[in-house]
């Protein structure tokens, strides 16, 4: 992925920042001034003048596991970073920091509107960050009262939902969309299966009809890719949420729509089409990346296709080394401190942002001191959050991965990687790290071949259990433009999705300069 805004003015550094005291005429063939420091304030290991690391750019994209790693034996449980337009904030690499930080609303807040860099004007409107922090009337960005009054709408209805029924809705689209590739021989299981998958499913959950799938399908990966067609796609997805709205005010259904409407808490419109805007975009997209690094790791790690197909692990077991190993979200943006306080070691003071080091908590020596130890049964992972903000929806998403997967492996049980691992590659902008495409091969499935194995399949696991682990977090999605009400006017396809050209930060960064 490209830097943020790399076609734009927002890349002068702001006032304040150390590139302002730099000589820029005096550059030379290197690109370095007399200090070592390059016209962005940066040397040539990605440090500037204070000697504080960038969470984005080459380095923080080209290898961010060895960044976290740098950022630790520099300063230990608590790192200062910089953040997009060289904004100050901490990043929390321990463990048991991160669990104090989820855990403690009253010293770490969920209101982005603390954060001393809003009060003070530093952070311009169209600055990448904005996707992801402006604040919005969302469960995720409240405390106290307001967070339980929404958290309990959501919670409430998403605990209505009949469990064995979410299995068969994964278990029936997971068999369409083998028998959309199964005839060639070959897929690529990001783009043709994670990418897809989920959203197919939470469509069901939210209560739209089954046609809408592949359209939403579409738009969703477009708006996450952060393709010239994003902000098209958003206006789609609102507008679809929209008309379900309305239809579910006239008719009412067992479905999230519904159930949310309906609810004691008495949210808004607003509030119901934000809540609602949040499960299909944020819950798809962490989903699409567990799906897509556990099959990486089933097909590529010969000890877990070994363990796999002899009995001894069980999917829920090589699911959780994932997300120990490869969380679906590396970082979690963020908290922010009600005062002056300690964390780490570290002195923050009140309005600062902290950053959740989920992929880094991880792998905390002081809990993993041995990271090629498998972790069988272990779910102490920071990957799902903790606290008051894990997802209300815990058991969902996991119940997605865990049923998708198996069924997968069921019906293709000869699956291949069509490429050297090494080949594999990712994308890894600040926030996650994305598996890019995952080509595989296998014997070419048969409609004969398919009815076989229908009939000798065994009935599919129960993989939604009473004790689910904690969920996914929910990742905030960008705010939505404004869109007026459309009840009638008809259904149209998003816009067709073009080669990505831009980043995803600065495509939906535009949304704030309308």
């Amino acid at each position: 992925m490209t830097t943020p805004f790399a076609d734009d003015t927002s890349r002068t550094p702001p006032p304040g920042c150390p590139a302002h005291g730099l000589d820029t005429q005096g550059l030379g063939g290197a690109g370095l001034d007399a200090t070592g420091l390059d016209a962005a304030g940066l040397d040539p290991h990605g440090l500037d003048a204070a000697g504080l690391r960038r969470l984005y750019g080459p380095e923080a994209e080209a290898d961010p596991v060895g960044l976290y790693e740098k950022l630790r034996a520099e300063h230990g449980e608590v790192a200062p970073v910089l953040l997009h337009g060289d904004l100050p904030a901490w990043l929390i690499l321990g463990h048991s920091a991160n669990l104090t930080a989820m855990r403690t609303p009253s010293r770490f807040s969920r209101d982005s509107r603390r954060w001393s860099a809003f009060q003070q004007g530093k952070v311009a409107a169209d600055s990448p960050l904005m996707p992801v922090i402006a604040w919005q009337p969302l469960c995720v960005f409240a405390d106290g009262e307001e967070h339980k009054r929404l958290r309990g709408a959501v919670t409430d209805s998403l605990n209505r939902f009949d469990r064995r029924g979410i299995r068969r809705h994964v278990t029936r689209f997971a068999d369409q969309l083998i028998q959309e590739f199964g005839p060639t021989g070959r897929a690529d299981l990001v783009a043709q299966f994670a990418e897809r998958l989920p959203m197919l499913v939470m469509t069901q959950v939210v209560g739209m009809p089954e046609e809408y799938g592949p359209q939403l399908v579409d738009a969703a990966r477009d708006l996450m890719k952060g393709t010239e067609t994003a902000i098209a796609s958003n206006d789609y997805v609102v507008a679809t949420l929209r008309r379900m709205m309305d239809r579910k005010r006239v008719s009412p259904g067992a479905d999230l729509v519904s159930w949310l409407m309906q609810h004691g808490a008495g949210l808004t419109d607003d509030e119901v089409l934000e809540h609602l805007r949040v499960v299909l975009l944020a819950a798809n997209e962490t989903t699409v990346n567990l799906i897509a690094d556990t099959l990486k790791l089933v097909l590529t790690d010969p000890r877990f296709r070994a363990h796999l197909s002899g009995g001894h692990m069980t999917l829920p077991d090589a699911l959780d080394q994932v997300l120990w190993d490869s969380p679906p979200m590396s970082l979690v943006a963020g908290r922010w401190a009600t005062g002056d306080t300690e964390l780490g070691g570290r002195r923050i003071k009140a309005g600062d942002m902290l950053l959740l080091g989920l992929a880094a908590g991880n792998t905390d020596p002081a809990v993993r001191p041995d990271l090629a130890k498998p972790l069988h049964g272990n779910r102490s992972h920071l990957s799902f959050g903790g606290g008051p903000h894990e997802c209300p929806g815990q058991d969902i998403g996991r119940a997605i991965a865990e049923t998708g997967i198996d069924i997968l492996l069921t019906r293709l049980p000869d699956l291949q990687l069509a490429v050297e691992e090494e080949e594999l590659a990712w994308v890894a902008p600040w926030l996650s790290r994305h598996l890019v495409e995952l080509p595989v091969s296998f014997a070419a499935r048969t409609a004969q071949a398919e009815a076989e194995a229908d009939s000798a399949a065994p009935a599919a696991p129960a993989v939604l259990a009473a004790s689910a682990p904690p969920g996914l977090p929910g990742l905030p999605v960008p705010p939505m433009p404004s869109a007026p009400p459309a009840a009638q006017a008809p259904l149209l396809a998003p816009a067709a999705v073009p080669r990505q050209r831009r980043g995803w930060w600065s495509t939906l960064a535009g949304l704030f300069r309308r």
